[in-house]
Formats: structure tokens, sequence, C-alpha cells
């Protein structure tokens, strides 16, 4: 299978007039995983796996020389998109969710200036609304605070979460409802840190954050710091394996990661629940909707809310 929908992507690509592709490769048997966190991203997509080519069947001076000597064991999935979209958005949640599936993938921009990649979506990355409350405004812009906003200051660097996603969207208008003055709440692959310093500004008494990758525990440190959010502590934890429990169960818990991942978390995350917690999950594309349920009602915890925007779903749950 060298190439899938190329003529689609081809189209696609015609029709935007400043694009980039975004190549990830990985060790061939992760190649199926790895498509799937593609197409979170985009629809676009182009999959080089030149795994089932015959030398024996094949006439090699009808074959491009490229594909003669690539390396068999390895394949990739390129993504195309807007320009204008956030790269360092998208580049943070595929670097994350290989991150979780303990994946090693090398990811290359291809169709803009390597040392501006990282800082030219700023240009477009502007104070974003969500909820009835919440304004997400980057830490280089200047915003008049409105009556009755809460103002979060976000630079996501290298870590996934400005909030232009659906996924973060979604759970930040669940976090607007279910936040309770001076609960306790627990962010299971926090990234930039953005759900957690939502939790505090709503008003949550403690926060703990948790993320496997070091650099996006950096970064959610920096925003915590931003935002004046003493009482947020960012570490390094694989889910919930390194979670601090001194302090007893969680009021709120908050798991913006993938559907694999947390039907991965559905036996143990009860534990950390109080009787009357809310697990707010997100990341899950609306056809593992159903699955997410299922195992997390294996373990008697049950949907409260869902809510959808653009084919993702997020959903608020509770101990039956």
């Amino acid at each position: 299978m060298a190439e899938l929908d190329k003529d689609y992507v081809c189209e696609a690509r015609s029709e935007i007039k400043d694009w980039v592709q975004i190549r990830v490769t990985v060790k061939l048997p992760h190649l199926d995983r790895l498509t799937a966190i593609m197409s979170m991203v985009t629809n676009n997509l182009m999959i080089e796996d030149y795994s089932d080519i015959d030398m024996k069947t094949c006439y090699g001076d009808l074959i491009d020389e490229s594909i003669l000597n690539a390396d068999k064991t390895r394949a990739s999935v390129s993504a195309y998109l807007p320009a204008e979209r956030p790269l360092a958005e998208t580049v943070a949640f595929i670097r994350e969710r290989l991150a979780e599936d303990r994946i090693e993938g090398e990811i290359e921009q291809i169709g803009v200036n390597e040392d501006d990649w990282a800082n030219s979506w700023k240009a477009y990355y502007k104070p974003l609304h969500i909820g009835k409350r919440m304004v997400i405004v980057p830490a280089w812009e200047k915003y008049d605070k409105k009556p009755g906003e809460v103002i979060l200051t976000m630079d996501p660097g290298m870590a996934f979460g400005t909030g232009t996603h659906e996924t973060t969207r979604l759970v930040i208008e669940l976090l607007e409802k279910y936040t309770k003055p001076g609960c306790r709440v627990l962010d299971v692959g926090t990234g930039s840190g953005i759900l957690a310093i939502s939790a505090s500004l709503l008003g949550a008494g403690s926060c703990r954050a948790y993320d496997i990758d070091e650099v996006a525990v950096r970064v959610a440190r920096d925003n915590v710091k931003e935002n004046g959010c003493t009482n947020i502590t960012c570490d390094v934890s694989d889910l919930l394996g390194g979670v601090d429990r001194t302090e007893g169960p969680y009021d709120l818990i908050c798991a913006n990661i993938v559907a694999d991942i947390i039907i991965r978390m559905a036996p143990d995350v009860g534990a950390f629940m109080k009787d009357d917690a809310i697990l707010l999950v997100s990341g899950i594309i609306s056809e593992r909707a159903q699955d997410v349920v299922d195992a997390l009602a294996a373990h008697k915890i049950v949907v409260a809310e869902a809510i959808e925007d653009n084919g993702w779903c997020a959903m608020a749950m509770k101990k039956a």
C-alpha cells in the first residue's frame, strides 16, 4: 500500500493556497494506530507503506527508485493542513497521543520554514470565548476583560491545549458546569495545563495535573505561574500510576485524552473518585463514544451528560 486517497489529498491541497504537510514516521507495526491518531487531526491523509511490494513479481525499472530503496520496516502518514491552522497545537496533539501509546515517531513539517513553524501560527491564535464565562487569551495578546468573564492566559509552547480544538472546548464547557467551589480536581494528561487552570479559575480548591511528557509538564507549570494559580501542582505520571492520593479521592477528574486510553483507565479511575465525583472525558471521536461508555459502565461509572461538536464527543460521568 504505497499511497491511500492520493487523488483526494491532491484535490484538497489544490484548493488551499497555503498548506503544510505534517509527516509522521513510525515502525511498521504501529501504522494502524498512527493512522487512527492522524485521522483525529484531518481526513486529508496520505499513507506510505512499501512493505507489501514484492520485488519478485515487479519489474524493477518500472518502480521509482525511492520506493525500491525505502525502508520496508517503517511507514509514514502525512496530514495536509491549511497553513493558518495552529501547527504547534496539532504537532503537540500528535506527539502526546504517540507518547500515551508508547510509540516512537519522527515528526516532520513540510511547506513552512523550519525555523518559523513553531511560531508562525501565533498570528492566527486570538482570544477565544468558550462556554458562558471562559476566555482563553494568548500570552502575547492584549484583551480587555468584560464583566463576568474568567480570563485564562495561555502559551501552549510545545504542549497540546490552546482551546482551539473541539476536544478542549467541549471539556471546558463541562468544567464550567461541574466545577464547584473548593472541590479537589485531578487532570490526567494535562498538556498545556489548560484544564487544571480553568478549574482553578472557576473556583476549585486544589488541582493536581499530570502528564507523561516532561515537556508538557514544564509548559503547564509556566502557564500555571502566569495565571497565578498557586493551588495547582504539575507532575509527570503515566496516566494514574503516579497520581497523589495522600489527600484521598477527588471531586472532579478530567481526562482529555483518546478513547483507547480512557478505556485503559476504566478499571482504575473509580478508586480516585469520591462517591459523588464527576469524571469528565474528552478527546473521543463520536464513533468511539459507545466503546468508552461500555468500558466505564463495566466498572459502575455511567453517563450523566454528553455533548458533541464536529464529530467529537465529551461526557460527564458519575458512579452508578
